[in-house]
């Protein structure tokens, strides 16, 4: 898959959530992981991390929304209960995002919902847990974006197989044939 995702929260209390989110966006493969104001003792964390993601993934801790830094061209997408937001089902995962999740039993800040690009909802109809929505968030990604045969028609029905990918010629030998064609 192209692209990079990281996933953080915002004003988060509980070091459990956090530890237990870090270690999904571990097995998640997300290229980077952060706090923004956030009180994240990472020993405490760690009892629920175990598969100790910040020594394998990047770990970004942030004072503020203004201090926070993300790479250009990255897309902020927040998650939160919002009217205004989009469905988790129809959004379009950007190839380059950083996920922001709100704190436990609170939302993301208004400075935060400033800077985001996206706002996505899982639609439900109250709120989960922290770790449970950046799972949810982390899975959509991954099969929305990654390659995967369609799903059967029936339950327990034949998978689709996919053929082998199969790739084009290099893009410099494009290039060059137009080249040669402009040319002739």
């Amino acid at each position: 898959m192209r692209g990079y995702f990281g996933i953080g929260v915002e004003g988060v209390s509980k070091a459990m959530n956090v530890g237990n989110l870090l270690r999904s966006a571990h097995a998640f493969q997300a290229s980077f992981v952060f706090t923004v104001a956030a009180a994240y003792p990472a020993a405490e964390g760690g009892l629920a991390d175990t598969s100790n993601a910040p020594n394998e993934v990047p770990f970004y801790s942030f004072d503020s929304v203004e201090t926070l830094m993300l790479p250009k061209g990255c897309a902020t997408v927040g998650v939160e209960l919002d009217d205004r937001a989009v469905d988790l089902p129809s959004f379009r995962h950007p190839r380059r995002a950083a996920y922001v999740l709100g704190m436990e039993r609170g939302s993301l800040s208004e400075e935060m919902m400033s800077c985001c690009d996206h706002v996505v909802r899982i639609p439900t109809r109250f709120s989960l847990n922290l770790a449970v929505a950046g799972a949810i968030v982390m899975y959509d990604r991954l099969i929305s974006l990654q390659r995967f045969g369609a799903r059967p028609v029936v339950p327990g029905g034949p998978a689709e197989i996919l053929p082998p990918h199969v790739f084009g010629e290099p893009v410099w030998k494009k290039k060059q044939s137009r080249r040669k064609g402009v040319s002739a």
